[in-house]
């Protein structure tokens, strides 16, 4: 499996388009005149080129140390992974088919107190992933919407809409930056919506809770916050899991289809397993609880992406391999790319082809339609 040429069709679940690599004119060229200022935008600061919103820093435009394409030498200004032309190169190269891409985390908990511009900023993502990013190759590529958080209506308004544009998929933040819980009874209606559209629904890592905020702050003075970050910010998604599935969420939807972006697998046998264990315990003794073991609604309703992960893949006959999808995470350091036919082989050659075919191929395809 060493040729991509030769190798079975993968597709990579997980990819990134991250604030580094975002034109530096998407927002100025569409955001109304009123927000144009607020705005995200490049401004030099000590000598480097950073996106910045108001007073607050959204991050660095322009080459990140240690991506994929720099590690292997490849020509990158750092906005590679933007031009849709140029990515299909690295996917070509890689022997990727399709891939899932998730926009600049930057977005999820955008960090200004004018809702009006928070709506504005997600809705021109929306609009250049659809016309200019997702364009060129609509089968192949796939950048998904950021759906706002302020109210039910404003979601909703926005799922309708990216559905129109042609989006795929969507991604949902459940906390913002003050913390807000976005799965209180009042966004029943989204739930609804989103299943009714019958569009996957993602939650990624870095917008589940406050951790991803948290090590931020002072990498340079206590640079062990970053390996303890990645170590720990998959586990966010335990806790959105299990509201999802306690709180009846799914059951009351059966049709909503929910993903859990670079969430890793390895903890999700057990996990899965300790809702079941709970719902014996406490859904008989109580008026209102769900009725289906959270198991099956996971096998019906859930999917998980993981990338290079030693233990995960020899977990998934725990669970089957129906919910399991693999990425590549380009352009990100740890990525596999440009060997990921390799990386596949040596993670999950044990598992056999037709499991192997689900994992990185069929189970992708289903859920979001591609061929």
């Amino acid at each position: 499996m060493s040729d991509p040429a030769e190798a079975p069709r993968i597709y990579s679940c997980d990819d990134h388009l991250d604030i580094y690599n975002v034109p530096i004119d998407l927002w100025s060229s569409r955001l109304s005149a009123k927000h144009r200022e607020a705005g995200p935008r490049v401004v030099r600061q000590n000598d480097l080129d950073i996106w910045v919103a108001g007073d607050a820093v959204l991050g660095r435009s322009g080459v990140f140390p240690g991506s994929a394409t720099q590690r292997e030498g490849v020509p990158d200004d750092g906005y590679r992974a933007s031009d849709p032309k140029l990515r299909m190169q690295d996917m070509e190269r890689d022997g990727i088919h399709a891939s899932i891409v998730y926009g600049p985390g930057a977005l999820w908990g955008f960090p200004v107190s004018d809702l009006e511009l928070k709506r504005e900023v997600l809705r021109a993502w929306n609009d250049w992933a659809a016309e200019v990013f997702n364009a060129y190759l609509p089968d192949r590529l796939s950048a998904l919407a950021f759906l706002p958080t302020r109210n039910p209506e404003e979601a909703i308004a926005e799922l309708h809409r990216a559905i129109d544009l042609g989006h795929k998929g969507v991604l949902f933040r459940v906390h913002d930056v003050e913390n807000f819980n976005a799965l209180q009874d009042e966004w029943e209606p989204l739930w609804a919506a989103a299943e009714e559209a019958g569009v996957p629904f993602s939650f990624h890592i870095g917008g589940g809770g406050r951790i991803d905020l948290d090590v931020i702050e002072d990498t340079r003075l206590r640079p062990w916050k970053i390996p303890a970050f990645s170590a720990a910010v998959p586990l966010q998604l335990d806790e959105v899991l299990a509201v999802l599935v306690f709180a009846g969420i799914l059951e009351r939807h059966p049709g909503l289809k929910v993903v859990l972006a670079e969430s890793g697998i390895g903890w999700l046998p057990y996990f899965v397993n300790r809702m079941d264990q709970q719902f014996e315990k406490h859904c008989s003794r109580h008026k209102g609880m769900i009725k289906t073991p959270p198991s099956e609604l996971f096998r019906r309703q859930v999917w998980a992406t993981f990338e290079e992960e030693p233990l995960g893949p020899q977990l998934i006959p725990l669970l089957g391999p129906e919910n399991f999808m693999w990425a590549c995470d380009y352009p990100h350091p740890d990525s596999t790319w440009p060997n990921s036919h390799a990386a596949i082989e040596e993670s999950m050659g044990a598992l056999g082809a037709e499991v192997i075919h689900k994992v990185t191929s069929e189970n992708c395809q289903k859920l979001y339609g591609l061929p």
